[in-house]
């Protein structure tokens, strides 16, 4: 039974929104047979899991990609579906984080779970940390993990700023740059989705390459130990791509510099108003849709068909707002977060404000439970064919 404080905050009025036929669509991956389309009911037994790094509040382009994904997958799947999210803190100090800045964090990114209408009483929400089978499995894995697809992965390299060229495997142009904490990350992601079997995983197009590496891992385990591991299957996501208000060409990120470049889920209206404000668009006059031309501009119009009921696209936008300033658009623009990002909002600063935090602590510590009790039949059959 659902607190009072979730009854409250109506998180479980989102079980409801089960919209009748609804599909999600989404390409398959034709290199490989392990994409798949999102669907409105998965098969019995089937197991999802996603994680989220806790960095900072999240911001527009997290609740329209991910986040809402994970909330239509919650609300559309079978009864029988598992689902599995994790708030991955062990990966977030790959780069050295302040400890108190860390903590604070992964409550607010609880918050915004919830907040985004994830119910904790259909999915298992947990802190990675809080379930020592992560790292368990993450060291088996190691035993048999490539250094040299490792050192082919990008992730690294694009946290160093380096090159695709560049190889692990080249002390010279690394050496005292790189950690093992994060060069291993891939062999630890692996290990999140295969410690519960996972059957679906919803990803972009960005962290293929990390899916084909836990298929990889699985499939050297299983040629080694015999079937224990199940293979992932990769969801590609229909995830809305929003781009940076400062350097459009750039996705939005929480890393970015400039508090500017975002919109984040507790931002209130006037802070909304004033990034808009300054978000970079050009000098040409009227509106157009031009996402090669007139990046900024585009990503506005973007943001706007994103959050749109109507399910308008950009261009439809560009039509009817044509023969506006860019002041009036970013107006238009302003009013459309505003009021697409309130309900999130709200429930959110609730979340975090109300009784001091303890209902927060509650589903960490219950989802904890139920994630290690998940976790534990698979690294029972782990350690027996090992021989620990």
């Amino acid at each position: 039974m659902l607190p009072g404080i979730l009854r409250r905050l109506e998180l479980q009025c989102f079980s409801s929104r089960r919209s009748s036929g609804s599909v999600f669509r989404s390409p398959i991956n034709q290199r490989s047979q392990v994409g798949v389309r999102l669907q409105s009911s998965y098969s019995e037994g089937d197991v999802i899991f996603s994680g989220i790094q806790p960095t900072g509040v999240p911001h527009l382009g997290n609740y329209l990609g991910a986040l809402q994904q994970w909330t239509r997958m919650q609300n559309d799947a079978a009864p029988s579906t598992k689902l599995l999210y994790s708030i991955v803190d062990l990966h977030a100090i790959t780069l050295q984080q302040d400890a108190n800045q860390l903590r604070r964090w992964k409550r607010e990114t609880l918050a915004t779970l919830l907040a985004s209408g994830l119910d904790p009483d259909r999915c298992t929400i947990f802190y990675q940390s809080t379930v020592p089978e992560h790292t368990e499995l993450m060291w088996i894995l190691s035993c048999t993990a490539s250094v040299g697809y490792l050192s082919r992965m990008t992730q690294w390299k694009s946290k160093l700023a380096l090159s695709d060229q560049d190889s692990a495997l080249d002390f010279a142009s690394i050496r005292g740059k790189l950690r093992l904490g994060l060069f291993s990350y891939p062999v630890l992601q692996a290990a999140d989705i295969l410690l519960y079997g996972a059957t679906h995983v919803p990803i972009g197009e960005d962290q293929t390459q990390h899916l084909e590496f836990a298929r990889e891992c699985a499939t050297k385990f299983n040629r080694a130990y015999g079937e224990i591991l199940v293979e992932p299957r990769t969801i590609l996501s229909t995830a809305k791509r929003v781009m940076s208000l400062r350097e459009p060409r750039l996705k939005m990120s929480k890393s970015h510099q400039d508090p500017r470049s975002r919109i984040q889920i507790n931002d209130n209206p006037q802070l909304i108003r004033d990034k808009i404000r300054v978000a970079l668009t050009d000098s040409m006059t009227g509106v157009s849709y031009d996402p090669a031309n007139r990046p900024g501009l585009s990503n506005l119009l973007d943001i706007m068909s994103y959050l749109d009921n109507q399910r308008r696209a950009p261009e439809d936008f560009a039509r009817l707002y044509h023969a506006m300033s860019m002041r009036e658009l970013k107006i238009e623009v302003t009013k459309s977060i505003t009021e697409g990002l309130a309900s999130v909002r709200d429930k959110y600063n609730s979340l975090m404000e109300s009784d001091g935090g303890r209902f927060l602590d509650e589903v960490g510590m219950n989802g904890t439970i139920k994630a290690r009790r998940e976790a534990e039949k698979t690294m029972s059959a782990v350690r027996r064919v090992i021989g620990l």
